[in-house]
């Protein structure tokens, strides 16, 4: 470990570009599984703890698509409507059952939700490690001391874009509308006759889909297994409950953070303990929001 700072403050400080970078370009990916959480947690008030294996069921669809001669970039609108369909039908069998239970229904339902796509991953692709090949080749700066892969610029784009389409989305169509009508108070949308059952159904369906595009990235930036998913689930939990609900630019803000973090964490701590920090982090956070929640009950009383 001493080593690996003395590499960073003094023997190749240059090498804090490439985490940097690393980081920052891996973050926006983040971002985005993490907005897909905020939506359906701040809408519905679903905590949805199988996020991350929706997010694992897109990398497994870019790596079926390459396995047929399609580009992953190119099959990311199609592993979009997949998704968007399979949450749809999730929804139905499965969420529309407990959204107006309590949280620890919620949470259960959906880790065992989160269990059974796990298994059934693993009895259709096996256990091994895979990865999506993006033929897209690697950039170097500072004399060739920070290399960054192309597919991680290519991936930042795609995830602004996919951001602010969202945000247009959100912003307006009627559906967008009835979507921000009904996270703010579900009973009046309902009074003023908005289907608040559709408009939680869609934004579930939205989430996924969501999860799918971050997850074809995902394939080509890093590796996917049946069982990766709960590290993307608590990424995703991290930086919804730093950033708080509906706060889109704290969710972008601690998703690059987040990135950021694990790099560094990664290089000075080993690729063993880079894993670690993510739960490190959300014991922080929550021990943190405790203690606001806290001094806010002070102040009341």
């Amino acid at each position: 470990m001493l080593t690996n700072l003395s590499i960073l403050l003094a023997e190749a400080p240059v090498f804090n570009i490439q985490l940097l970078l690393d980081g920052l370009l891996i973050g926006a990916v983040f971002a985005l599984a993490a907005y897909g959480l905020a939506l359906v947690w701040g809408v519905m008030n679903v905590k949805n703890l199988c996020q991350g294996e929706f997010v694992i069921m897109g990398g497994y669809f870019a790596w079926i698509m390459a396995k047929f001669g399609l580009h992953p970039i190119l099959a990311m609108p199609i592993a979009i409507v997949v998704m968007f369909v399979f949450g749809w039908a999730v929804y139905i069998t499965i969420i529309k059952r407990v959204v107006a239970k309590d949280m620890f229904t919620s949470l259960l339902s959906t880790f065992g939700l989160a269990i059974v796509i796990q298994q059934a991953l693993n009895l259709a692709f096996g256990p091994e490690v895979q990865a999506v090949e993006s033929d897209m080749g690697t950039a170097t700066m500072a004399g060739g001391f920070v290399t960054v892969a192309n597919i991680k610029f290519v991936s930042f784009v795609l995830c602004a874009l996919l951001a602010g389409a969202v945000v247009l989305f959100m912003k307006h169509s009627r559906m967008g509308q009835a979507i921000r009508a009904t996270a703010q108070d579900a009973r009046a949308a309902r009074v003023m006759g908005i289907d608040t059952d559709n408009v939680y159904a869609f934004t579930y369906s939205l989430n996924a889909a969501i999860c799918g595009a971050a997850g074809v990235l995902i394939s080509m930036i890093w590796v996917i297994q049946p069982f990766y998913g709960v590290t993307h689930s608590i990424r995703s939990f991290v930086i919804v409950t730093a950033a708080g609900i509906g706060n889109l630019p704290g969710v972008i803000t601690a998703a690059l953070g987040m990135g950021v973090i694990e790099q560094y964490s990664g290089f000075v701590l080993g690729a063993e303990f880079q894993q670690a920090t993510v739960v490190i982090l959300l014991l922080l956070v929550l021990v943190w929001r405790q203690m606001q929640m806290s001094k806010l009950r002070q102040v009341v009383q």
